[in-house]
């Protein structure tokens, strides 16, 4: 595809790649628990993305579909993709209640099902980010897209709340196989920069906050622990494995949202991109 940053993936065997994704699907299948948290986000990422009546809108990593269902509602012609099997059919059931029609798949970031060209806008709600190769993923993103479309996405910035959290949780989980790049860095501005590349134009930036409810940073951890796929799966195999190496990990986690915890609240601060493929 002509434009697309050319700076080709580490190699990683199919095998590796099968069990890691696998992981993934499993891991987030807990997920539908926080939707509404994101909720009013995927309100602002619409609107970041200057959604509109009749224009065909996918939603990539969709979870339980409150970007697609948001954008639905505002009479966009929305497809809703993700990973894992549960959450699209969680978010089947929300668009049942909500009366509004979305085009559900179950599927994968880096092999989209669709034709080159085929929708309006793109777009994915701290849902791309977690594809193991983003060369890829952006590649395939792009793809779908047609000229003068809009790709937009939302993001957890590496040095605020949950940025820390997933290199916590990085630091404690065994290495990825070679060719797996960590979430944290799609909310670096410089490196959202750097994996577009010259296939877009006026790209620009915002930044948003969500208030996350929380009786105590213990509480906060807890309900990571049971619905976060990366948190989940790590408590998973540190139970097993190594208990004493799990409580130092909760010590740490604590000690992080501690710093963004008051009066009950969590602040979980984000970043907004926006793009134009030329």
């Amino acid at each position: 595809m002509s434009g697309v940053a050319t700076k080709s993936p580490e190699p990683i065997s199919g095998e590796a790649l099968a069990k890691f994704k696998e992981a993934q699907r499993q891991g987030w299948a807990h997920f539908a628990a926080l939707e509404f948290l994101t909720t009013p986000a995927a309100a602002r990422l619409v609107r970041h993305a200057g959604v509109r009546s009749g224009q065909r809108v996918l939603d990539v990593a969709c979870g339980t579909g409150v970007v697609a269902l948001t954008a639905a509602r505002m009479g966009a012609r929305a497809t809703g993709l993700d990973l894992t099997p549960e959450l699209i059919e969680r978010a089947r059931e929300n668009a049942a209640i909500a009366g509004v029609e979305v085009d559900w798949h179950v599927g994968d970031v880096e092999a989209l099902p669709f034709a080159d060209g085929d929708f309006d806008v793109v777009v994915s709600q701290f849902g791309h980010m977690f594809a193991p190769r983003p060369a890829v993923a952006v590649a395939e993103m792009l793809r779908v897209l047609k000229a003068g479309g809009m790709l937009a996405f939302s993001t957890w910035p590496p040095e605020l709340f949950l940025g820390r959290v997933f290199a916590l949780v990085g630091r404690y989980s065994p290495p990825p196989p070679p060719g797996v790049s960590p979430p944290p860095p799609w909310g670096d501005p410089n490196v959202v920069r750097e994996r577009l590349g010259e296939a877009v134009k006026d790209i620009a930036f915002d930044r948003a906050r969500i208030y996350v409810p929380s009786l105590s940073p213990q509480h906060n951890r807890d309900v990571m622990e049971r619905t976060a796929g990366p948190v989940l799966k790590l408590v998973e195999a540190l139970k097993e494995k190594d208990p004493a190496r799990l409580e130092t990990f909760r010590r740490e986690y604590e000690a992080i949202v501690s710093e963004y915890w008051s009066d009950n609240l969590v602040r979980q601060d984000y970043l907004m991109t926006r793009a134009t493929k030329i």
